[in-house]
């Protein structure tokens, strides 16, 4: 179930003309797709000779389980009104999601608005990720079963064409919320939920009897219900861990810029720290509002890790880098300890980094902390220069209506392959 491209699949298409906003300098070789930059990383020679596996092609290679639905491609069609573009939810590197209704018993086509809602991803042939892509995450996800994991209700596999059928995520994705314009900005409550919900994912990927890298975690692959529970989604890039005494998986570097842990893209060695790293990332990104590559920034805070990490460990300074949408409305022991922790996820030696077991035990901490009656664990911050109103910045999560899909993004970060 290897992950790497064999030589034909790895060419970078040059021919076209849009650059894409924020691209690696890693390699030249850059995609010039509106799509995501998909970049190769030819900067390691070790290779796992299992990494280079040749590309299936039949429902053979579809790992049977239980749970999933074979569906045709009329089947889908009819479910979403044969992909009218008004039932379109969003775009990504995979290709288009789309929005659908099937019979939550027979699994048939449902007219629109009765039955189960469901997301139906179709792979674009010219797309970056493709059938190895598909089949992983078919494989995966029709295997692994978690109230953090994104279900997958069944595929496609029709000719050229390949499709996937998701639960339905009404929320959207974590991406949305952070950086769109539009919804209200989500609560300090509500970030420490998120986060809590994204550990629990990568925890029981991580602690699985075989170990699974979930390998591209980031702001859009995290996508939340009616509650705000959140749920890891896109496993087109998971690589089973290391066995037996290795200590590492090497592969060909896959992952998304400004999120890929700094030794996986500089030697290829992969482990379950380097997902440890791309969370503090994203608990970056809670903290802050801020994404993790920002081309519109200047100099040093076009990179959020570089640009927060000194004032992480510093009480008197964190104030800097919380997101501005908060309103102070933050505790501060809470976010101090939020701030320190993505710290330790954050090291650059990859053996001091938290457990993703660890790092959910410390969130549980921030989120009911003991003595939590106590005015001190819910003092908001006094900004220095600012008044505070709780009235005047206090804001309700539930009334937030972004874009709901797996995938919903029309602007992600560049991929790295």
């Amino acid at each position: 179930m290897g992950n790497c491209l064999d030589s034909s699949a790895a060419k970078v298409d040059t021919t076209r003309n849009s650059n894409t906003p924020g691209a690696s300098r890693i390699s030249s070789k850059i995609s010039r797709s509106s799509t995501p930059s998909s970049l190769i990383v030819p900067s390691y020679s070790e290779r796992s000779s299992s990494d280079c596996l040749p590309t299936p092609r039949s429902d053979g290679e579809i790992l049977w389980s239980p749970n999933l639905k074979a569906f045709t491609l009329n089947e889908l069609k009819n479910a979403t009104r044969n992909f009218r573009p008004d039932s379109l939810l969003g775009e990504g590197g995979f290709g288009y999601v789309f929005k659908g209704w099937i019979d939550e018993h027979t699994m048939s086509a449902a007219k629109p608005g009765s039955g189960l809602v469901v997301a139906v991803k179709k792979l674009k042939p010219e797309g970056f990720q493709g059938h190895k892509e598909w089949l992983t995450e078919v494989n995966y996800l029709g295997q692994l079963h978690h109230p953090n994991l994104v279900k997958l209700i069944g595929y496609c596999l029709d000719g050229e064409n390949r499709l996937l059928v998701y639960e339905f995520m009404p929320k959207g994705s974590l991406e949305n919320h952070l950086f769109r314009r539009g919804p209200q900005p989500l609560s300090w409550a509500v970030r420490v939920k998120v986060a809590i919900g994204a550990a629990r994912g990568l925890s029981f990927l991580h602690d699985a009897k075989s170990q699974v890298i979930y390998r591209d975690f980031k702001a859009s692959n995290i996508l939340l219900d009616a509650e705000f529970n959140a749920k890891l989604s896109d496993f087109g890039l998971a690589k089973a861990g290391p066995t037996g005494d290795r200590t590492h998986v090497s592969t060909q570097v896959m992952g998304t810029q400004g999120y890929a842990a700094p030794e996986y893209v500089a030697t290829g060695r992969l482990t379950a720290k380097s997902d440890v790293y791309s969370f503090g990332v994203v608990l970056l990104e809670l903290l802050s509002g801020r994404r993790a590559v920002d081309k519109s920034k200047i100099g040093v805070e076009q990179n959020l890790v570089e640009w927060a990490r000194p004032y992480l460990g510093d009480k008197r300074k964190l104030f800097r880098i919380m997101d501005t949408k908060l309103g102070g409305q933050y505790p501060q022991k809470g976010a101090y300890m939020a701030a320190n922790l993505a710290l330790q996820c954050l090291s650059t030696e990859p053996k001091a980094r938290p457990r993703m077991s660890e790092v959910l035990a410390t969130l549980e901490q921030i989120e009911a902390p003991k003595g939590a009656g106590k005015q001190s664990d819910h003092a908001t911050v006094q900004i220095p220069g600012r008044r505070s109103s709780p009235m005047r910045h206090h804001h309700s999560p539930m009334n937030l209506t972004p874009l709901a899909s797996p995938l919903p993004s029309h602007r992600q970060s560049p991929r790295v392959r």
